[in-house]
């Protein structure tokens, strides 16, 4: 399986937030957000796949500052690395004004993905994901920690022990 270029499968995504997807003090729902970046994720991850993707987990969201009715936000995918069967994305949400003044980030998250496709019996199963190249250093770093991260999402889902979290431990070890 030939590994694909992290570009290739690089996705934008922008909203502009309406008084039905906001609170009532004025500002965008989380839970609104969480819905479109799993949406700008999921079409990231299916495009590294070429598959249909199911959301696994969400990590380490931030919401760092608010986002108001009218603002736009511009939604920023990147697949970080693949793994067996998953594929991890790191979006990255941008609002302004909709004259493009007061652009800021306000928001960040991790979504894993798992590729699937349907059997002969037609039952849903995983399907092995492409790897990732990365290209530049930033690429290279994101690779690299993605490891750090899935090692840690399985150590808090309770599918590895810490102990045999290598790449995790040898952050403390150092």
């Amino acid at each position: 399986m030939e590994a694909k270029k992290i570009s290739d499968s690089e996705t934008v995504m922008t909203q502009m937030v309406m008084p039905n997807d906001a609170n009532p003090m004025g500002n965008l729902m989380g839970g609104n957000l969480l819905r479109w970046m799993d949406i700008v994720s999921g079409i990231c991850a299916g495009k590294h796949t070429n598959a249909d993707v199911v959301t696994a987990s969400v990590d380490y969201v931030s919401f760092s500052r608010p986002i108001n009715i009218g603002d736009v936000i511009t939604m920023n995918a990147t697949v970080t690395r693949a793994f067996n069967t998953s594929v991890e994305v790191f979006v990255e949400v941008f609002a302004a004004d909709i004259k493009g003044g007061n652009n800021r980030k306000c928001n960040d998250a991790y979504f894993t993905f798992v590729g699937v496709q349907k059997n002969e019996a037609g039952e849903i199963k995983p399907i092995r994901i492409p790897p990732v190249l990365p290209l530049t250093g930033d690429e290279q770093a994101k690779y690299d920690a993605a490891l750090r991260r899935r090692e840690l999402r399985l150590i808090l889902a309770g599918r590895m022990k810490p102990a045999d979290a290598d790449n995790l431990r040898a952050l403390f070890d150092k």
